[in-house]
């Protein structure tokens, strides 16, 4: 059937288009120079109009397109399009029916996925969505007009809202998963630890992501939850003993944590290993021969020996090299030096021993050559750094030296080296589910090890358990970016948080919990406690009142009560402890550096020197070219590394903190805390 205008009408019309014809699944409208082709599954709607004298048609196409045509008997122009009408609505309802069919299909999957019994992944998300836009693409209908369609709308609309709200219908679906969990295996989360987990805990162990980081703040019970991680693992067959990895920072908490699974899970067959061990057992599998530590890894009194005298040795025999280090001693460090043979000063030695081991042990840590250790420094560093590069090469060329004497390697080699044997197929990861405690203390070379890990078998899952409030090791190489990027650098994965703490009141929390989220940088998280603290819980005092603060507490703390003194430094050590043990017999009373304290817990916790100067705290942040250039680089905001160790040390305490500041030059977290509302007491 055909429909063309009249000569009159062609000619006043003056349009490309002048006829059109009716074909089996669409219309042809043509012109004497043009031509377009309009099949059905791109018509839109039809629209029949009269002008003035003749008629109108208009097919409307995707995208607002419009093609008309004019020029028409009116009566002939009705007719048409009542034919074209009716052959495309037949078209219509019957590519409704295959519609509904694939969107059927779809829905279908959807449900099945909505009602399951297993935690959706963003990964899974993504597969889901490509598989609806795949069905989607290959519908007969045009995208606008499925509504239309009653047998289309219901899983039509359900499609829709997987494809473009997917992240938010997979969290229904894992909250619906996560209160399942917790309701079905509730005697699972009742007894796998000492105390039941509650919510947050049992959330993040059910959490199904293949990278998850569970934020942990101070006393939130972060073993609790990797205990109850692997034992859910086991519980629900997702993994064999052998095929979890648990990771620890130190072979104390590694052990710690293998005592704490053989009593929780009943089990030996799960032991958490250092990152040094785990790298030892790779090399010791992958077939080569089994490498041996250097005994000056466990020998730092052995280990700084062979430096000094390496530096001895060299600032002797080239002058250069002895000006450098003069040079370098001098500007940088500020210590004053003899004019002659410096080098053979014992005191001077044995204050640089420790600071040619660290230097030595950065430099290790990144184990590349030397031009691509300058090429990676900072450019304003650059031409420095160049220089101490070459003044620590004869350190480094003998510490290899002593290796390779000794037939073995160091730490840093270990993992090195792991990487290497992972990267060339040499072993093969058996581990499905890698468990990681302390995350926040990671450096660049230990998130390569489990990075090459998880490129070996890319279903691995990450679950790592930390609190970025208490990165405070940046100074041995821990990256906190590698905690707060977690998700970029780890891919796709989940974030969340235990919300409450079981070791200190709610006045410690509300004061450490505000202080550190001063720093726009930390990651926000909530952190409740379940007993009231009052005002008095952190209070600021002079530090001349230690003596009459100890002599009040040894009449109220019972003797199973702890009290922890820390420092920033060991040096700090305040004279009067010495004599604690007869001054105060019933006071039970450790001294640490805050450093140290990490992990501990006290009753009632002393925080010594908050005040300005070379000793005070906050540290002035003085750090040498090569610290500069091999450690991650520091944050933006003032103090904000030593504002976290102030959090680590205020949040040692269950009951109250006390913080000393010099009343003469306090210290800039002095006014900080003032701000926060903490009292500030003349006396104990």
């Amino acid at each position: 059937m055909e429909l063309k205008a009249t000569a009159l009408g062609k000619h006043l019309a003056q349009h490309p288009y002048d006829r059109v014809k009716l074909l089996t699944a669409g219309v042809e409208v043509s012109g004497d120079r043009h031509q377009y082709l309009i099949p059905f599954n791109q018509l839109i709607d039809i629209h029949c109009k009269r002008g003035l004298v003749w008629g109108e048609l208009e097919f409307e196409l995707p995208d607002h397109k419009v093609v008309r045509l004019h020029g028409t008997e009116w009566g002939d122009t009705q007719r048409f399009y009542q034919h074209v009408l009716t052959s495309w609505q037949r078209w219509s309802q019957e590519m409704a029916e295959i519609t509904a069919g694939v969107l059927n299909q779809q829905a279908d999957l959807i449900t099945r996925i909505d009602q399951g019994d297993k935690w959706l992944k963003r990964q899974d998300i993504s597969g889901l969505q490509t598989q609806i836009r795949e069905a989607l693409s290959a519908l007969p209908l045009p995208h606008t007009r499925i509504e239309q369609f009653d047998i289309c709308q219901p899983a039509w609309s359900l499609c829709l809202a997987w494809l473009h709200h997917g992240e938010s219908q997979r969290q229904l679906v894992n909250q619906r998963y996560a209160q399942k969990m917790l309701h079905d295996c509730q005697d699972f989360f009742q007894s796998v630890e000492s105390s039941p987990l509650n919510p947050s805990q049992a959330q993040a162990v059910v959490n199904g992501e293949a990278a998850t980081l569970v934020l942990a703040g101070a006393g939130s019970g972060k073993t609790s939850v990797l205990v109850a991680r692997a034992g859910w693992l086991l519980a629900r067959g997702e993994a064999q003993p052998d095929q979890i990895l648990m990771l620890a920072f130190g072979r104390k908490a590694a052990d710690e944590m293998d005592e704490r699974i053989r009593q929780r899970l009943n089990t030996d067959d799960i032991s958490s290993r250092t990152f040094h061990a785990l790298a030892l057992y790779i090399l010791q599998q992958s077939g080569r021969k089994a490498p041996q530590i250097s005994q000056l890894e466990s020998d730092p009194g052995a280990r700084q020996a062979l430096l000094i005298e390496t530096w001895r040795r060299q600032c002797s025999e080239k002058k250069a090299q002895a000006k450098g280090w003069r040079q370098w001693i001098t500007e940088e460090l500020g210590w004053t030096i003899a004019e002659q043979d410096y080098w053979l000063d014992d005191k001077l030695s044995q204050r640089l021993a420790s600071r040619l081991d660290r230097w030595l042990g950065l430099l290790r840590m990144h184990g590349g050559s030397q031009a691509n250790m300058v090429a990676q420094c900072p450019e304003a560093l650059r031409e420095q750094f160049q220089k101490r590069l070459k003044l620590m090469a004869p350190l480094l060329k003998a510490w290899k030296t002593a290796l390779k004497q000794e037939d073995a390697v160091d730490f840093s080699g270990l993992i090195h080296q792991a990487v290497n044997v992972l990267d060339k197929g040499r072993f093969v990861s058996p581990w499905k589910h890698i468990l990681i405690d302390e995350f926040q203390d990671i450096s660049p070379q230990r998130a390569s090890l489990i990075a090459a890990l998880r490129r070996q078998n890319t279903h691995t899952t990450l679950f790592a358990v930390g609190d970025d409030w208490q990165s405070v090791y940046r100074f041995s190489g821990a990256d906190l970016d590698l905690t707060t990027r977690f998700n970029q650098v780890f891919g796709e994965g989940d974030c969340c948080a235990l919300d409450t703490t079981y070791r200190f009141n709610s006045r410690i929390g509300e004061v450490a919990n505000q202080l550190i989220q001063q720093n726009p940088n930390q990651l926000k998280k909530p952190l409740n406690s379940l007993t009231k603290g009052d005002k008095k819980a952190v209070t600021l005092l002079p530090d001349d009142q230690l003596e009459p603060l100890l002599d009040k507490m040894s009449g109220y703390v019972t003797g199973d009560e702890r009290i922890l003194v820390l420092a920033r430094y060991h040096y700090l050590r305040p004279a009067i402890l010495a004599r604690a043990g007869t001054r105060w017999p019933t006071l039970h009373i450790d001294f640490m550096t805050m450093h140290a304290s990490k992990g501990q817990q006290a009753d009632h916790v002393i925080v010594l020197g908050l005040k300005a100067g070379s000793d005070g705290f906050p540290a002035s942040g003085r750090e040498s070219i090569i610290e500069q250039a091999m450690l991650p680089q520091p944050e933006d905001f003032p103090d904000a590394e030593e504002r976290r160790l102030l959090y680590v040390a205020i949040t040692r305490a269950r009951q109250r903190s006390w913080l000393l500041f010099d009343k003469n030059a306090p210290g800039p977290f002095v006014d900080a805390l003032k701000h926060l509302g903490v009292t500030v007491a003349r006396k104990p």
